[in-house]
């Protein structure tokens, strides 16, 4: 394993971290399960843990069986982001419709040309 390799598997790994500490303070402290942005959040969150964790297993096992069943588990992981991105896209929508998200107004503006 070469210096790029290890310094991705290290990236990848505090990435799945971070997010495993996010999902635990979350469900700890939030009641995330009753919206769907709360939901979504925590799905999303764990996605991309999921995805830093493949790449952390692909660089420890990148040969054989493991690797093909990992490889495999990463293609049905990017649909699976591709579908939640999708649906945050059409959660935004909605709530932009509905005038859930207040448009936010440009800061004032001080000239201090005299």
């Amino acid at each position: 394993m070469d210096y790029a390799q290890l310094a991705n598997a290290c990236a990848s790994a505090l990435v799945a971290l971070c997010c495993l500490n996010f999902a635990i303070i979350y469900h700890l402290h939030a009641p995330w399960r009753s919206t769907p942005f709360g939901r979504h959040l925590m799905t999303f969150t764990l996605a991309i843990g999921a995805l830093a964790t493949y790449t952390v297993l692909v660089t420890l096992w990148p040969d054989g069986t493991t690797a093909a069943v990992l490889r495999f588990a990463r293609t049905l992981l990017l649909l699976f982001i591709a579908g939640l991105v999708l649906q945050r896209t059409r959660m935004v929508l909605a709530a932009q419709h509905q005038g859930g998200l207040a448009q936010v107004p440009p800061p004032d503006r001080h000239d201090t040309e005299h």
